[in-house]
């Protein structure tokens, strides 16, 4: 490609990034003088392509607004980030639910990029492997997730018609909070007005959403993703589970599974025999108890089960387990 296609194609990308720009930055941008910008805007009018001009001290140029160009303008880098970006959305479950959505896009991203890009890509994606299989995902359809995402933005109330893990069917007036992926899962938190409390619910379990009128103003408080993780922490569960650890809150956080427990800090004994550190107390949830011990074990704590008795025994069986394997000595060849 010659030098000035070239930078005629560059002026058009610097272009769509949006905003206005002045014809000195677009004139240095291209290494050329600000005669030859002139230039190139006028081979880019020709081509049908509307570029205004706004005159003035802060004047420059600009695409008409609302103006898309249909062919995609990817550099190698901007490609394999978008088709990378496909390939993992796809995989952890955060691409909407709308058949081969991503297929068909990564292939039209395809189609338009040079054929030298184009094997170099396919060579990336075709020796690309995965240490983890691809996880459980319930992804939301577009026609869930779009509507909610405008009425979080805007702070609308939404009516959204929803079937419960028990299959029960109800139609709720929500005002959003926020939006949450998490575990493969989508999640919206907000006021249930139906119910007068907050409460977050799964995008794959809705059936319709429909915007309405007026505003709302969302309280102050934790941010959506900590709403999901405390819901989640403390939705019913077979175990109820409480231990104390020895260390501060934040460290714990980092070493027990998000969306189980729920850490909080205990006040620091007074006196000159206080702990040289804090104690924090763990609550969790859970449907079975045996692989709490492993945990528990990981984080190389102190720690003191508070309930249930039955979590003691599996911690002793853990221990007694280990014990007997590094008393073990390898066989003799």
């Amino acid at each position: 490609m010659s030098r000035p296609i070239a930078r005629v194609l560059t002026l058009l990308e610097l272009l769509q990034s949006g905003g206005l720009r002045t014809v000195a930055e677009l004139a240095a941008r291209l290494d050329v003088d600000e005669r030859t910008v002139r230039r190139y805007v006028d081979h880019l009018v020709d081509l049908d392509i509307p570029v205004e001009s706004v005159r003035g001290r802060y004047g420059g140029y600009r695409l008409a607004p609302g103006y898309r160009m249909p062919p995609l303008m990817l550099s190698d880098d901007e490609a394999l980030a978008v088709l990378l970006g496909l390939v993992a959305g796809r995989r952890s479950g955060l691409l909407p639910a709308t058949g081969t959505a991503s297929e068909t896009a990564a292939a039209k991203i395809r189609r338009v990029l040079p054929e030298r890009l184009r094997h170099r890509l396919d060579a990336v994606l075709g020796s690309l492997a995965f240490t983890a299989a691809p996880g459980t995902s319930a992804a939301p359809e577009s026609a869930v997730l779009l509507p909610l995402a405008d009425a979080v933005h805007h702070r609308r109330p939404v009516s959204i018609r929803y079937v419960a893990a028990d299959g029960r069917r109800s139609e709720r007036t929500l005002h959003p909070y926020g939006l949450v992926a998490h575990a493969g899962r989508w999640y919206v938190t907000g006021e249930d007005r139906t119910a007068g409390e907050d409460r977050m619910f799964r995008l794959d379990r809705m059936l319709g959403v429909r915007t309405l009128p007026g505003s709302f103003e969302p309280p102050a408080g934790p941010d959506p993703a900590q709403r999901v993780l405390r819901g989640l922490a403390t939705a019913p569960y077979r175990h109820e589970v409480t231990v104390r650890v020895q260390g501060t809150a934040e460290h714990l956080q980092d070493r027990l599974p998000a969306g189980v427990a729920i850490v909080a800090e205990l006040p620091t004994a007074s006196g000159g025999d206080a702990e040289p550190e804090p104690w924090s107390r763990v609550d969790m949830r859970v449907e079975r108890l045996d692989w709490l011990p492993a945990v528990l074990a990981s984080l190389d704590r102190p720690f003191v089960i508070e309930r249930p008795d039955e979590l003691r025994a599996l911690v002793a069986d853990f221990a007694a387990r280990l014990a007997d394997s590094a008393r073990r000595r390898p066989p003799h060849a």
